[in-house]
């Protein structure tokens, strides 16, 4: 007797970003780092904004609706790099990124698995921009 096999295809499909200003943010993912705005949508005094880099996990722009969340904005992963930016052209981006003002914390490096810099968003939250190393 054959039993079936079941696949399961799961991913991760929205973080949620807590930020303190919709339109600051979707200026800074979209113009800043080159994400697509994929929805904005009023739902009552909020808004539902979701930005994509165009593969992967999209990011949910929440705004901040109390103290307790406003002041996590910015430090929502204690200080260490909490976001991972994917890339094929290294240089591209970083250039690109750099001429729009982002604020890199290194210089880029060549590590075994990839070329790599951090940057901060607006807000300080952590990234890295990361071409990983061909396998």
């Amino acid at each position: 007797m054959h039993q079936a096999i079941l696949i399961s295809v799961r991913s991760i499909g929205l973080v949620t970003l807590v930020v303190r200003d919709y339109d600051e943010a979707i200026r800074f993912y979209v113009d800043g780092l080159g994400f697509t705005l994929v929805q904005d949508e009023p739902q009552g005094d909020k808004r539902w904004v979701v930005v994509s880099p165009g593969g992967g996990a999209s990011l949910l722009l929440a705004e901040a609706s109390s103290e307790e969340q406003a002041a996590r904005v910015g430090d929502q992963t204690g200080g260490r790099v909490g976001f991972f930016l994917n890339t094929d052209d290294f240089d591209r981006d970083h250039a690109r990124m750099t001429a729009f003002g982002v604020q890199f914390l290194e210089t880029p490096r060549d590590e075994v698995y990839g070329k790599v810099a951090v940057f901060e968003d607006l807000y300080g939250n952590r990234w890295d921009l990361l071409q990983p190393a061909r396998a």
